[in-house]
C-alpha cells in the first residue's frame, strides 16, 4: 500500500486524505494545532455568565466566522458526503437583504429556467430601483455574454468592468457589493473580474438551484469530527504535529523524520517559507466575526444580508438570541478594539432590529482573521501555484494554488482533490476525484 504524508489537517489536506484513503492508499496527516479545519473550524469559548436559568451555562463550541457554501460547490458537498456530514448542512432558498428600518426583501428562484429564475423575485426588490434593475440586469447579459470571450478579465477590477456597464451607485452598492465581497472576501476595486464573472455564473446564472446557500447545522468542527473518519481505516491524523521542515528526505516533525512514498504540502502559503518551499507572493484579505448572545429573541429570520452598513450579513445561530455578524474583506475593523466593534456592531444590528436597544447583551466574542484568504486581485492568477513542483514525489494543496476558484471552501477541496490525483498519477493508477465536467473545465482556466 503506498504511504503519502499530507502536512496540514485544513480543508485542502482532509479532502486529498479522504480521497487516497478512500483509493488505496495509507495516509498520514499532521496538523498543528489541537483541532482540524484550519481556518473553517470551530473551538470551545467560556459559557455565559448570567443569572438567567433558561440559558446554558456550559462552554460553547463556536465557529471561528461563519462559513458558508452555495449548491454549486459540487466538490465541498462530495467531501462532506466522503465523510458522512452531508446531511449537517441545511440549505436555504431564499436570500434576505435588509434595509435600515427592517424592511425586507427576498431574492429566491421562481418557474423560469436558469438563467432566467430569478426573474420574478428580482424586480419585487424593494432596496432598487427600476434604474438599478436594468443597469443590473443588463451587466449579468453582458457577463453571460463575455466570460468566455474577453481576455483582460483577470487583469482588470470588478468595478472597473462595473462601471464599464455604467451600473448605478445602488446597484453597485447594495447589490454586487453585498454578494462578490463576502463570496470573494474582497473589496470590489480589489478583486479580479474573473473571480466576479466565475462567482455570478456558477452560484447564480448556470443553474437553477446553484445559488441555494448552505449553512452548517453543527459547529465547523463537528463536520470533521474523528468518528467521521472511522470510515477510513488508512487514514492516521495527529494532532499537536507540526510539520517544521519539508526536504526531499521527508517530513521533519517535531524534530524527527517521517519518510514515506509521496508527500502533500497542504499548508497556507505564508508557512512555505519556514517550512523550506517557495513561496508565492500573494497579499492577504481579512475577515472579522462577531459573535453575540442576548437576553431574548432579536430576530426570526434565519439570515440577511445588511444593507448600507459595515456589518455584510447576520446569521441566526439560536433561537434569535445568539447572532453571528460578519464583514468581509474587514480592513476597516484591523486597528478597532474588541470594545469598538462590539459597540459598532450593536449600533448596526439596532438599525435593522429595534429590539436590539432594549435587549441586554450577555456575552460577545470578536475574531479578527488577518490572514483569512489570499487577496483574489488582479493578476494574481499568475502567482498561484500548480499543484505539481520540482520534487516528482512532492505536491501542493490549498485554496491559494491554482484550482480555477478563488479563496473558498470548494476552492481549498479542489485543491486537495487535485493533489489527490497528482499522487494517484504518479503511482500509475491514475484515479479522478473532481466532480462534474463543467467544475473540471473551470479548474482549467487559467486566466
Amino acid at each position: 500500500m503506498p504511504k503519502v504524508l499530507i502536512a496540514g489537517g485544513g480543508l485542502a489536506g482532509l479532502a486529498a486524505a479522504a480521497a487516497l484513503g478512500s483509493a488505496g492508499f495509507e495516509v498520514d496527516v499532521f496538523e498543528s494545532r489541537p483541532f482540524l479545519g484550519g481556518r473553517a473550524t470551530s473551538y470551545q469559548v467560556p459559557g455565559l455568565s448570567t443569572d438567567s436559568s433558561d440559558l446554558n451555562e456550559e462552554p460553547e463550541a463556536i465557529d471561528n466566522c461563519q462559513h458558508v457554501l452555495l449548491r454549486c460547490c459540487v466538490n465541498l458537498l462530495d467531501f462532506y458526503k466522503r465523510l458522512g456530514s452531508d446531511h449537517q448542512i441545511r440549505f436555504h432558498g431564499e436570500f434576505y437583504f435588509l434595509e435600515p428600518g427592517g424592511r425586507v426583501s427576498v431574492l429566491e428562484r421562481g418557474i423560469f429556467p436558469a438563467p432566467f429564475h430569478f426573474l420574478g423575485s428580482f424586480f419585487r426588490l424593494t432596496f432598487l430601483d427600476w434604474r438599478d434593475k436594468l443597469a443590473i440586469a443588463r451587466a449579468l447579459l453582458a457577463l453571460r455574454r463575455e466570460r468566455t470571450r474577453r481576455a483582460d478579465l483577470d487583469s482588470i477590477s470588478m468595478l472597473d468592468w462595473l462601471v464599464e456597464k455604467r451600473q448605478t451607485k445602488h446597484a453597485i452598492g447594495r447589490f454586487w457589493r453585498q454578494v462578490l465581497v463576502s463570496a470573494i472576501n474582497e473589496d470590489l476595486e480589489r478583486m479580479a473580474a474573473r473571480h466576479g464573472f466565475q462567482v455570478f455564473w456558477e452560484g447564480f446564472l448556470a443553474r437553477a438551484d446553484g445559488y441555494e446557500m448552505g449553512v452548517p447545522a453543527v459547529p465547523l468542527g463537528q463536520l470533521y469530527s474523528a468518528e467521521a473518519w472511522q470510515k477510513f481505516p488508512s487514514v492516521h491524523l495527529h494532532l499537536r504535529s507540526p510539520v517544521e521542515r519539508i526536504s526531499p528526505e521527508g517530513f521533519s516533525v517535531c524534530g524527527r523524520l517521517v519518510t514515506a512514498d509521496y508527500y502533500i504540502c497542504a499548508l497556507p502559503f505564508e508557512r512555505l517559507q519556514a517550512a523550506g518551499l517557495a513561496a508565492p507572493k500573494l497579499a492577504h484579505s481579512p475577515i472579522t466575526g462577531v459573535h453575540l448572545w442576548f437576553d431574548r429573541q432579536i430576530t426570526t429570520l434565519s439570515h440577511a444580508t445588511l444593507l448600507d452598513r459595515t456589518m455584510q450579513w447576520m446569521f441566526n445561530k439560536k433561537d434569535g438570541r445568539y447572532l453571528q455578524l460578519v464583514v468581509s474583506a474587514s480592513r476597516g475593523l484591523t486597528d478597532l478594539s474588541r470594545g469598538e466593534i462590539i459597540d459598532l456592531t450593536l449600533s448596526d444590528l439596532a438599525d435593522f432590529f429595534p429590539g436590539v436597544r432594549e435587549a441586554r447583551l450577555l456575552q460577545a466574542h470578536v475574531v479578527k482573521e488577518q490572514r483569512a484568504t489570499f487577496s483574489a486581485a488582479p493578476h494574481t492568477e499568475a502567482l498561484r501555484a500548480d499543484c505539481r513542483t520540482n520534487m516528482p514525489n512532492l505536491f501542493l494543496a490549498g485554496d491559494w494554488t491554482r484550482t480555477g476558484w478563488p479563496a473558498t471552501m470548494e476552492g481549498a477541496v479542489r485543491s486537495g482533490y487535485l493533489a489527490a490525483e497528482a499522487v494517484t498519477r504518479a503511482a500509475g493508477r491514475s484515479q479522478t476525484f473532481l466532480v462534474g465536467q463543467a467544475q473540471r473545465g473551470s479548474a482549467e482556466w487559467r486566466g
